[in-house]
């Protein structure tokens, strides 16, 4: 979809606390219908919940597309070569290269932290079992995988001058789509889109900008202090405040962030994350209008999957 020229969109799948497939499935449901690929997140905020490779198994299996996250956290790299092996083998094409947030920040403060990676030698060692057909020991792999790689970038923290510079690197590693964090304060991403159209990455890599529905004026606050990476402008969280029906409001200024941030020059699509309110991604997705006279991929893959 990427490469067609086309505004893609993919969203967050919130992972269960379950081993029910049927809670995948569930959760994916309403995501599928507007959303080019699902993303299964890899122990977020470093807390428990399914795997990412397990999610991915099951609905790739149904015809989803989908965007496996590897965290560098909590595996070693023969764990990780191992996983992406067996990924590619499920069907799995795209996948996100995280270091991973520290496991202080987890329901779990007593895990221990692997970091035998970080995201950018993540990036490189995929890239080379996929480009050079073999593992980081040298061994050759019989069938190389044949993944679309992804990173993450924060462009809305600082060091703001700094951004675009590190996304370079993330690029010269291997990264050919980005999905960004929540991105809240429009003028400050122009900002950091300005200096990578200036250094070319636009033209290198696909960017996909952050967005999620905001659920309460109390809920941003807690998000900006509390969520690594997260910058919630003061002017938004008043505009919560003053909202009659703050879940609402949240809504339409996630419509409003999407249709603000298509019209960006490098911009390939949006990254929409509403944790545990799947429900509005597909209201905000149609009423945004960026799928306007397509079908999303994921959806023909799985009408061509039930066939």
């Amino acid at each position: 979809m990427l490469r067609s020229g086309k505004f893609a969109v993919t969203a967050e799948l919130n992972p269960p606390d379950s081993a029910d497939p049927d809670d995948v499935y569930e959760a994916a449901r309403p995501l599928g219908d507007v959303a080019d690929a699902l993303n299964a997140t890899d122990a977020s905020g470093a807390n428990c919940h399914m795997s990412s490779i397990g999610i991915c198994s099951l609905l790739t299996r149904v015809g989803y597309g989908t965007v496996y996250q590897i965290s560098c956290r909590d595996r070693n790299r023969i764990a990780i070569q191992g996983d992406v092996l067996g990924a590619a083998a499920m069907g799995v094409r795209n996948v996100l290269c995280l270091t991973g947030d520290g496991v202080g920040v987890g329901d779990q403060p007593g895990a221990k932290a692997v970091f035998d990676f970080d995201s950018l030698s993540l990036l490189r060692a995929i890239k080379m079992m996929r480009d050079q057909g073999c593992f980081l020991s040298g061994r050759k792999i019989k069938q190389p995988p044949k993944l679309f790689l992804g990173a993450a970038e924060n462009p809305c923290i600082p060091p703001y001058e700094w951004r675009p510079e590190r996304l370079a690197k993330k690029i010269e590693a291997g990264a050919e789509f980005i999905q960004t964090n929540y991105i809240y304060d429009v003028p400050l991403f122009e900002k950091f889109m300005a200096r990578a159209r200036d250094l070319g990455l636009d033209s290198r890599v696909f960017i996909l900008a952050g967005v999620g529905p905001l659920a309460s004026a109390k809920a941003a606050r807690w998000m900006r202090t509390n969520v690594p990476g997260i910058h919630i402008p003061d002017d938004v969280i008043k505009r919560m405040e003053g909202a009659k029906k703050p879940g609402e409001e949240g809504k339409r200024l996630c419509i409003e962030l999407i249709q603000q941030l298509r019209e960006i020059k490098g911009v390939a699509g949006v990254h929409v994350m509403a944790y545990r309110r799947e429900h509005l991604v597909s209201e905000i997705v149609q009423e945004s209008g960026v799928l306007a006279g397509r079908h999303p991929v994921g959806l023909r893959r799985r009408q061509k999957a039930s066939a």
